[in-house]
């Protein structure tokens, strides 16, 4: 709501100020970001350095699982037999936790890094669009609640992002 405001207070101030507006452009974020072939490849990538953890993760599981259904089936045991189990399950646990734990805190902070540099990339290219076009802003689609489809730079926009090294 305050992007909103925001941008129509931009809008009004440069409208009433007497001066002339070159213009603006119009894009929508959310496809600029889906269309990103930045952060398919980050995910990709992410997603390949978390595959051995992800394998252990899903071992660790079906063994926990099988471990909970042996103690279940299996009445009759000693009980220094139940608690040699429940310390191997104990340890198991432990391990899996600490395996989830990690690739949790591996992907928040790729998330982090990549969303700064994404942003830094959206605006390097809506400013070159800005420059390119000869308009005093570009507004994202959504803050925008009404505007002519002919200011709409989103394929544009992608492009530039895509193109960003």
């Amino acid at each position: 709501m305050k992007k909103i405001i925001c941008s129509m207070a931009v809008a009004a101030s440069v409208l009433s100020s007497g001066a002339h507006a070159a213009g603006y452009g119009v894009v929508d974020l959310e496809k600029v970001v889906e269309s990103s072939s930045f952060l398919k490849q980050q995910n990709a990538a992410l997603q390949q350095s978390l595959k051995p953890q992800s394998t252990k993760l899903e071992q660790l599981g079906k063994e926990l699982e099988a471990m909970q259904q042996k103690a279940q089936q299996s009445t009759s045991l000693s009980e220094a037999d139940k608690q040699k189990m429940s310390a191997q399950y104990q340890s198991k646990m432990k391990e899996f936790n600490t395996i989830q734990q990690s690739v949790q805190t591996t992907v928040q902070s790729s998330i982090q890094s990549t969303n700064k540099l994404m942003d830094g990339r959206i605006k390097q290219a809506a400013e070159q669009l800005r420059k390119e076009n000869t308009l005093d802003f570009i507004l994202n689609k959504n803050s925008a609640l009404a505007y002519d489809a002919k200011y709409d730079l989103t394929d544009k926009m992608i492009q530039k992002v895509n193109a960003i090294k």
